[in-house]
């Protein structure tokens, strides 16, 4: 966060999406689908069916794109501080486009959408009837745990 101030921050965290293939799993698997669509593709090959050589590595390449095009949307994150008169929210996307939003927390509420399966499933700060929805990247579990400690720094806050 850009802005310090003397007040005592109540709640402060940074939220990010979470992705569980790590930069040598994403090259392990790589390998593997290549090196398997190789040698599926010498066999049809061998076996005259010549284009199908080009669309296997064609798989590969779509693979490739699909993983790259989810570590880039990963990049994006968000910046979440409350101190006892500003609750400060900066969104950050995957182009590092910045976006900051202030709230008056003692005027803010917090709006959870919850799922009888899932549990929470969004969660949002409502200011003059408008809504900044928060963690849409988190899954329901992290969502749930955001709601409950942003809900007691915000009690805080305006007690």
């Amino acid at each position: 966060m850009h802005e310090r101030n003397d007040e005592p921050t109540l709640f402060e965290a940074t939220l990010s999406p979470y992705r569980s293939l790590s930069q040598a799993g994403f090259v392990a698997v790589m390998a593997v689908l290549a090196g398997a669509s190789f040698v599926a593709g010498i066999a049809f090959l061998m076996m005259g069916a010549w284009p199908v050589f080009g669309f296997l590595g064609l798989d590969v390449a779509l693979v490739y794109f699909a993983f790259r095009a989810n570590y880039r949307a990963a990049r994006a994150f968000e910046e979440i501080r409350v101190t006892h008169n500003l609750l400060l929210v900066r969104q950050v996307s995957a182009k590092g486009t910045a976006r900051e939003t202030r709230f008056n927390p003692r005027w803010v509420r917090l709006d959870t959408a919850r799922d009888e399966l899932s549990g929470v499933t969004r969660v949002a700060l409502v200011s003059r009837g408008i809504p900044l929805v928060i963690g849409a990247f988190l899954p329901p579990l992290h969502k749930q745990e955001l709601s409950h400690a942003l809900a007691a720094a915000l009690a805080t806050a305006r007690a």
